[in-house]
C-alpha cells in the first residue's frame, strides 16, 4: 500500500500572459478537454488533480505578490516519481499552460529539464490532510470492483439463497470470490505502507510532543505576552463586509456540482505584520499534527466528507492557499465546518486579512455565519482544471467498500455478520 503525498508547482506568470492562459484552462474546464491537456487517467497513482491561476496581490501588487499557474495533484507515492510521470505523459499541457513562465524549457528539451524545472518550483505544504492514510488509488479501484462483483453475485442468486441464514448467504459470498482469481487480492487486507515511510511517521509522532516538553518551559512563559499581543492585534482587526459579485458567484458556479465531489480552492492576504504570520505558522504546524496523527481516518474533528485538503504559503508567507477535494455542494460544505468545527476555521482563517471578528483566536468569527460565507466566496478563485480519478464515490462510498472487504473473511459474530450483509 502507498502512501500519499500533495505535489504544488506554482510559477510566476507575467501579466500580458494570465488572460490567455485563463481563456486555456477555461476552455478545458468547459468542453472537457481536460484530459487531453493533462491525461491523469494515464496516471495510474493520481487521486485528484488540478491546474488554477492565482490572482496577482491585492491592490495590483504584482511586484512581491505576482499572478502565477497553480498545479496541486493528491497522488500515491513520493513526489519525485510523480513529477517525472507527469513531465512523460503531460509534456504537451505542461508546455502550454507553464511555458508561459520564466525559465520554462525551451521546445525540443529533454526530459529531464522539465523535471528539473517542476522540481525547482514546487512547494510544501504547511498542513496536508488525507482522509484515510494509506488508501491508495488502487485500493479504490479493486474494493470498488469488488462490490460491484458481490452485489451482482447477490442479484442474480437471491432466488437461491432465498431463506438462508446470514452466515449462509456470507457463506456463499465467499465461495463465489475465492473462485474468481481476479478477486484473489480480496482475501487478504491491504499492505501497509512502506516501512521507512512508517518509521518516519512513528518519529514525528513521538518526536513534536517531546519537544514541545522540553521547550515547555518557554512556551509557559510566552503564552501571557502571546495572549496580550493577540488581543490587542483583534482588537484592532478591521473585517471585511464584502459580499461576492454575481459575476464572481456565476463564474465559481461554473466549476461546481457536476460530480458527487467538488474542488475547492482558496486564496487569501495573511494580515500585515510578524505577529500573524508567527502565529498562523504556529496553528497551521499543530494542524498538520493533528491532521497527521489524530484525524487520519476519515474523520477531520467531526467532517467525514473531505477526501482532501491542504494549506500552504506563497509569497514569502504574505499570503495562503487553502485546497480541498470534497463531497456534496459548497453550501453543505461551509454548513458542515460551521456546525462542528467553527473553532477551527477561525484559529487559522483569523490570521487573514478580512474575516469576521475572532476573539482569543476561536471564538465568534465563524459563527457569524453569512459574513463567513461572504468572505471564503470573495476569496475563492475557479478551479478551471479539475480531474477525479472516482468521481461517483463520496467518502462514505470508499469508507463501505473498504468495510465490506475487511468483513469478507475476516472473523464475524452473528449480529457482525447481519451488520456485514447490511452494507449491500
Amino acid at each position: 500500500m502507498p502512501y500519499q503525498t500533495a505535489v504544488t508547482v506554482r510559477a510566476a506568470l507575467p501579466p500580458d500572459r494570465v488572460a490567455e492562459v485563463r481563456e486555456l484552462l477555461d476552455g478545458a474546464g468547459r468542453k472537457g478537454t481536460a484530459g487531453e491537456l493533462f491525461p491523469f487517467a494515464g496516471m495510474p497513482g493520481v487521486h485528484f488533480a488540478r491546474v488554477v491561476l492565482v490572482p496577482e496581490g491585492p491592490g495590483g501588487a504584482a511586484a512581491d505578490m505576482p499572478p502565477s499557474v497553480v498545479y496541486m495533484g493528491e497522488v500515491d507515492g513520493p513526489a519525485e516519481a510523480h513529477l517525472t510521470e507527469l513531465a512523460r505523459k503531460a509534456r504537451d499541457g505542461l508546455d502550454r499552460v507553464f511555458g508561459n513562465c520564466a525559465g520554462y524549457p525551451a521546445a525540443g528539451s529533454p526530459e529531464t529539464a522539465r523535471i528539473d524545472w517542476l522540481r525547482s518550483h514546487c512547494l510544501s505544504c504547511a498542513a496536508y490532510y488525507v482522509n484515510t492514510v494509506g488508501r491508495g488509488r488502487r485500493q479504490i479501484e479493486q474494493e470498488a470492483l469488488l462490490r460491484a462483483a458481490i452485489e451482482e453475485f447477490l442479484d442474480r442468486e437471491g432466488p437461491a439463497l432465498a431463506g438462508t441464514d446470514p452466515a449462509g448467504i456470507r457463506a456463499a459470498v465467499q465461495e463465489y470470490v475465492r473462485g474468481r482469481p481476479d478477486l484473489a487480492w480480496a482475501r487478504t487486507g491491504p499492505a501497509p505502507p512502506p516501512l521507512g515511510w512508517r518509521i518516519r511517521r512513528a518519529a514525528h509522532l513521538v518526536g513534536v510532543p517531546l519537544a514541545a516538553l522540553v521547550l515547555s518551559p518557554l512556551l509557559v512563559i510566552a503564552l501571557p505576552a502571546g495572549a496580550v499581543l493577540l488581543r490587542l492585534h483583534e482588537r484592532r482587526d478591521v473585517p471585511d463586509r464584502a459580499r461576492p459579485s454575481r459575476d464572481h458567484v456565476h463564474e465559481l458556479a461554473r466549476c461546481e456540482d457536476f460530480v458527487a465531489q467538488n474542488p475547492f480552492t482558496a486564496v487569501g492576504s495573511v494580515k500585515a505584520g510578524p505577529f500573524r504570520r508567527i502565529t498562523l505558522t504556529a496553528v497551521l504546524f499543530v494542524v498538520d499534527y493533528g491532521v497527521r496523527h489524530v484525524f487520519d481516518r476519515g474523520n477531520l474533528a467531526g467532517v467525514k466528507t473531505i477526501h482532501f485538503a491542504r494549506w500552504l504559503f506563497i509569497d514569502g508567507k504574505q499570503r495562503m492557499i487553502f485546497a480541498s477535494n470534497y463531497d456534496g455542494s459548497l453550501e453543505s460544505y461551509m454548513d458542515d465546518f460551521i456546525d462542528k468545527v467553527a473553532w477551527g476555521l477561525n484559529a487559522v482563517f483569523s490570521n487573514g486579512l478580512g474575516y469576521p471578528r475572532v476573539r482569543w483566536l476561536v471564538l465568534d468569527g465563524a459563527r457569524d455565519e453569512q459574513a463567513f460565507k461572504n468572505y471564503l466566496r470573495c476569496h475563492e478563485v475557479p478551479t478551471q482544471v479539475w480531474y477525479s480519478a472516482y468521481d461517483t464515490s463520496t467518502t462514505h462510498n470508499l469508507d463501505t467498500n473498504a468495510r465490506i472487504r475487511a468483513g469478507l473473511f475476516g472473523p464475524l459474530g452473528p449480529a457482525e455478520t447481519e451488520a456485514w450483509l447490511a452494507l449491500f
